[in-house]
């Protein structure tokens, strides 16, 4: 189970797993994407396998960050300030009023696969306790740690959560607050498929605990943090306007899902991948082929999910109405190259983060960008 250690800035791991086509994100063997000349012009959406869009279409009003490193975690303060995460160089960013600044580097590490820096979530009560949350790899482990920000640099990290498997492909990573106060997080299963039906691992689950690291009330063990199992690698979590929460979910060959996200209810992997009609699982409610979607980044907005898509380099869109979800769409396929996180700003707007320094893509003069779009 879980174990509570103290904070060690040590994080050298060695990429000694190497996985062909079951990696999170498989590139396209010839990539696609080519720089925008007008990051501002509305783009139409694919019609591809899915309806296009008949009324308002999505567009690129601004970009609020230029020439990132493979940014993955993005998060609001309350003042509006985002913070942003780089998965290889550690670096934790706060992006105001145009200007773009490093406040802390959570460890060192060389390029590591899948693992590194991931996600970032902001406390519920940001205003009198200044925490920020953190998912970030080891070279033991994967582990959740908080930090205060006090408007200007970092605090010490505390680990609160810690041996969540850890490996070169399928870390997990995406931390979201619920409307319940507790913190979710996904993890994968580091490629051991064996990890997500054992309920004993912290691997291939939806983790949820209180700030302190520990069981959220209301788990249904309550000695355990976990409270979903059956996953492979979930990089996307988001709360409807129900409180109902949604995951998206990297498959291995033949199909990624979006998947409604119930208390202990097992998704069936490694047994099945997409929809595999057992009353023993939890089938997805939409599935894409994995060179369509590849998807990580999750919000939700106005009555729709939005989910980045890496390999599929595309913005989907997703209806949701009374925990049912359907009438996909893509936008921007292949304008521009991998897309990683998906953000609800505090204006309304969509903050979408590439991904093509990820040395899986292929990046172009001012990549990794954040792109801020209006749906």
């Amino acid at each position: 189970m879980a174990r509570r250690l103290r904070w060690s800035l040590p994080l050298l791991m060695s990429a000694s797993l190497l996985v062909a086509c079951s990696s999170e994100d498989e590139p396209d063997s010839t990539p696609r994407y080519t720089q925008p000349s007008d990051a501002g012009t509305e783009e139409t959406p694919s019609t591809g396998t899915t309806s296009a869009a008949p009324d308002a279409k999505p567009r690129v009003v601004r970009t609020v960050a230029t020439d990132l490193a493979a940014p993955w975690g993005l998060a609001f303060l309350p003042d509006g300030t985002a913070i942003v995460t780089e998965r290889d160089t550690r670096r934790v960013l706060a992006i105001s009023d145009g200007e773009t600044r490093e406040i802390a580097v959570l460890g060192s590490l060389p390029q590591t696969g899948e693992a590194g820096l991931l996600g970032v979530a902001v406390s519920p009560d940001f205003a009198s306790d200044r925490l920020l949350f953190f998912y970030l790899t080891t070279e033991d482990d994967n582990r959740i740690v908080r930090a205060t920000f006090d408007g200007t640099s970092l605090g010490q990290p505390e680990p609160i959560l810690t041996g969540i498997p850890r490996g070169f492909t399928h870390d997990g990573g995406r931390l979201t607050f619920g409307p319940d106060g507790a913190l979710y997080a996904s993890t994968g299963e580091t490629g051991d498929t064996a990890l997500s039906q054992d309920r004993a691992s912290l691997g291939g689950k939806i983790l949820r605990i209180d700030t302190d690291g520990r069981p959220a009330a209301g788990n249904p063990d309550p000695s355990s943090p976990v409270w979903t199992l059956g996953h492979r690698n979930v990089q996307g979590l988001a709360f409807d306007a129900d409180d109902r929460l949604w995951a998206s979910e990297f498959g291995a060959q033949d199909f990624d899902e979006l998947n409604l996200i119930e208390a202990d209810a097992n998704y069936g992997w490694p047994k099945y991948e997409g929809k595999g009609g057992s009353s023993e699982f939890t089938d997805p409610q939409v599935t894409w082929r994995t060179d369509e979607a590849s998807p990580s980044g999750l919000a939700y907005l106005d009555g729709r999910l939005w989910m980045a898509s890496l390999r599929g380099e595309r913005l989907w869109s997703v209806r949701v109405e009374d925990g049912r979800a359907s009438d996909p769409r893509s936008y921007f396929v292949g304008k521009y190259g991998r897309l990683r996180t998906v953000v609800v700003a505090p204006d309304g707007d969509l903050w979408v983060t590439t991904s093509n320094r990820d040395t899986r893509g292929t990046p172009g003069p001012k990549d990794d960008r954040i792109l801020v779009i209006r749906p």
